[in-house]
């Protein structure tokens, strides 16, 4: 059986998906969604923009014959070819098991191999800016596929991330271990009859193609990773304790959890409540929730503020802003969109212009994104302070409030699965965050308005959830404490 470096890159992200990916029915994946899509194209575009640089040679062979592949790579490395794009290097690792690696780039440099006085390093290029630990553990699974048909390790192996200086050195003394440990696991997994426990993480697991077919048999089972709160390291210490139900959790002692890896004297507490809200299906408040004074109120005028950007460009191309005024029993909604990314600095202005027409009114947003994207803009375009600080001081983030008052029977505290359970529903059903990534791209190329009209519809109704929740939760904790809000 070959064993590829995706295969290994999949299991540190999730033990499941690469066990389904090689033992699956593939009639039962999702159909890529556009964000994968995206990203996909993303990563052919950065590793063109690398590739364009250099000279290289890429081995001729008919895809999927890898023998095939790894003859015309081997005769490309004995006449010392300067870069070899898509190699192919097999390895025998075990009875039964071929490692394949198909690094980016195979990089010359000095040194003693089989070939003469060179050795190669492979280079992977990766869409990420950072030198995750998964990055590193494929770049030594590459370099150990090539010491065997080299000879000679490589000292390094080489990453050339999305970023400035885009070149990073792996330190394979300290990586190698790691990769071989993961992958003894991996074959272990593979050797199993059924595949492994489900766990669903949604940032993890939201563009896995298997995602449905595991989010359905979670849901049938309850699995606690459902459970906000929930971490693969907190449920590892929850299973040694035969703590697996919503029941048992909703049922433990918070006493017996905080000094677990994971948990402490507010987690543990925390998460007892957590899952005493999911079993009865009813709001609660936290042990330690935030004073009743802390809680936001209702004002007469209140702003509700929602940003849509384009991480690739380092962008944020709409401001959405609902004005609520209350004693006129009126609402407004403002949409700044930048329809080419150099009118960024124009839309500032318009947002700080609308916000100072309201200079006592406060600002709510959901998580901390649109606060430090406010202090961005304003260090980006030299906004005075004195027209900054005063309105970042009006800026009240509802999650954090809810957050730290509220156990609610959601298994995300995501904005949509909040204002849903309340029964706020999107205007466009499909759209989201990550579709509007999509959405702003495609209007770049295309110039299609309709594109722009869905995603200020979804900025629209996110302004329109926000101000749901907030609402529910001054309601709530006023029928909680009895208290009046001014």
């Amino acid at each position: 059986m070959l064993i590829n470096a995706e295969l290994l890159l999949q299991y540190q992200r999730c033990k499941r998906r690469p066990f389904l990916d090689t033992h699956g029915d593939k009639s039962q994946r999702d159909t890529p969604n556009e964000l994968l899509w995206k990203l996909q194209q993303d990563k052919i575009a950065h590793q063109l923009s690398i590739l364009a640089k250099l000279t290289y040679h890429q081995p001729d062979y008919p895809y999927g014959n890898w023998e095939a592949g790894a003859a015309a790579t081997l005769e490309l490395m004995q006449r010392g070819i300067e870069y070899i794009h898509k190699g192919v290097l097999l390895a025998t690792y075990s009875e039964g098991y071929t490692l394949l690696s198909r690094p980016n780039l195979l990089v010359k440099q000095p040194g003693q191999s089989c070939f003469g006085d060179w050795v190669y390093v492979p280079a992977s290029i990766e869409l990420g800016k950072r030198p995750k630990q998964e990055y590193q553990v494929v770049a030594a699974f590459h370099a150990q596929v090539l010491a065997t048909v080299q000879r000679r390790r490589p000292e390094t192996a080489l990453l050339m991330l999305r970023t400035k200086d885009r070149s990073y050195a792996v330190d394979l003394v300290k990586w190698m271990p790691q990769m071989q440990q993961i992958l003894e696991e991996f074959i272990q997994v593979l050797e199993t009859p059924a595949a492994p426990e489900v766990f669903i993480s949604r940032q993890k697991c939201n563009l896995c193609h298997w995602y449905s077919q595991c989010y359905a048999i979670a849901q049938s089972q309850k699995h606690l990773s459902l459970l906000p709160g929930v971490t693969p390291i907190r449920y590892t210490q929850l299973q040694a304790l035969a703590i697996t139900t919503l029941e048992s959790l909703a049922n433990t002692s918070p006493t017996t959890l905080e000094n677990l890896l994971g948990f402490d004297s507010e987690v543990a507490p925390k998460l007892v409540v957590q899952a005493q809200s999911a079993l009865e299906r009813r709001p609660f408040i936290l042990p330690y929730p935030l004073p009743t004074a802390d809680i936001t109120f209702t004002a007469p005028i209140e702003l509700y503020f929602d940003i849509e950007a384009q991480p690739d460009l380092d962008l944020d191309y709409l401001l959405g802003v609902l004005v609520v005024n209350r004693k006129a029993n009126t609402e407004q909604f403002y949409s700044f969109m930048a329809e080419k990314p150099e009118d960024e600095e124009s839309i500032w202005q318009q947002f700080l212009d609308l916000v100072w027409q309201y200079p006592e009114a406060p600002i709510y947003h959901f998580c901390v994104y649109e606060f430090d994207t406010v202090k961005r803009l304003a260090k980006l375009y030299r906004t005075p302070y004195s027209s900054v600080h005063p309105v970042l001081n009006r800026f009240v983030d509802v999650y954090e409030q809810l957050t730290q008052s509220v156990a609610l029977p959601v298994e995300s505290y995501a904005l949509k699965a909040i204002a849903r359970w309340l029964g706020f529903e999107w205007r466009d059903k499909e759209a989201s965050g990550a579709k509007c990534i999509y959405w702003y791209d495609q209007w770049l190329q295309t110039g299609d308005r309709t594109l722009l009209e869905i995603i200020q519809r979804y900025n629209e109704d996110d302004c329109r959830a926000t101000r749901s929740v907030k609402d529910w939760l001054v309601n709530f904790v006023q029928d909680e404490y009895g208290t009046r809000f001014a």
